[in-house]
């Protein structure tokens, strides 16, 4: 659960196009075609939460980051994990400082405990989690609020979500009812793990983002990873993707892309070659029996097939 404020404090308004959305996440370095750029100025206008499905690794979380740098607002976050209740996605209180406060009422002699209990149960010692601090003004505007990975939650956490993302408002039973004055721009994301409630998808824009053709994250590494040469890029981006034709137990996705060619950008490296491939593969692949796999020969066979390929595309 983490929250961001937003770089320089510009508050920018809210795009009036499709044109002026994808400039906008371009500004922020988010190369997005126009069906994504599409949906993103729909949800933003309409005030639809706006909901992301697709491998890992496909940018879903990023499009989050970049409106919300685009726009100068707030991001807060809330990761989803197996197991999260709606009280830890809401608030919690201070347990440590409400004992504090009873014990130096017990020494002080203070003995009127409904005043004291008003006292604990106040804002003064509320921790806020990311759904109600959501929920709550903010000077810049209403910020994005990233639910990631809501598919590694339960049905009764996409039931409590479906309540809250339809009156955008919590409960704390010691504090009432706090209703959004204006909504916040919504995103959920999902890796597809599991399937996700037609009720919760029902009350968003719906989106699946896919692996880039060749074209646009040749784009991506540009705008992601300066410096680096259009030969290299294109080395890298035609063996990744020859990867993803692979029997893997996890593809690699456009952000081991962009990982794998800050590696060799850091070595220096101004052509992809067997002896380099074996040297950094655990840049793309993330398990040993993946790394294995395609290591030696496999490599080697996958490196031409992406050479020729790129002689194609040139």
């Amino acid at each position: 659960m983490t929250r961001s404020a937003p770089e320089g404090g510009a508050v920018a308004h809210r795009p009036t196009s499709i044109d002026e959305t994808i400039a906008l996440l371009s500004a922020q370095d988010y190369v997005c075609g126009r069906p994504l750029g599409t949906v993103a100025f729909l949800a933003l206008t309409l005030g639809k939460p706006l909901f992301l499905e697709g491998e890992a690794g496909v940018g879903k979380t990023e499009i989050a980051k970049a409106l919300a740098a685009a726009l100068g607002r707030r991001l807060i976050r809330l990761q989803c994990y197996e197991g999260l209740d709606a009280a830890s996605a809401i608030y919690e209180w201070n347990f440590a400082a409400q004992m504090i406060a009873i014990r130096t009422a017990e020494a002080a002699g203070n003995a009127d405990r409904e005043m004291l209990r008003a006292e604990l149960f106040s804002g003064d010692y509320l921790i806020r989690r990311p759904l109600l601090e959501a929920m709550e003004p903010h000077p810049e505007g209403p910020p994005v609020l990233l639910i990631d990975e809501v598919d590694r939650t339960d049905e009764p956490f996409e039931a409590f979500l479906l309540e809250a993302l339809s009156d955008f408002q919590v409960t704390i039973p010691e504090l009432g009812t706090i209703r959004a004055e204006e909504p916040p721009i919504v995103i959920l994301t999902s890796n597809r793990t599991r399937e996700v409630h037609d009720a919760l998808k029902r009350r968003c824009l719906y989106h699946w983002v896919d692996f880039p053709s060749f074209d646009r994250e040749m784009e991506i590494l540009r705008a992601r990873v300066p410096g680096i040469t259009e030969t290299l890029s294109a080395e890298v981006i035609a063996f990744v993707q020859s990867l993803r034709t692979e029997d893997l137990f996890k593809t690699p996705g456009v952000a081991e892309s962009i990982d794998w060619a800050r590696c060799l950008l850091a070595l220096d490296t101004v052509a992809l070659s067997p002896e380099v491939i074996s040297d950094t593969l655990g840049a793309v692949l993330k398990y040993q029996d993946d790394i294995a796999r395609i290591a030696g020969s496999e490599a080697t066979r996958i490196l031409n097939e992406a050479r020729a390929k790129v002689g194609r595309a040139s």
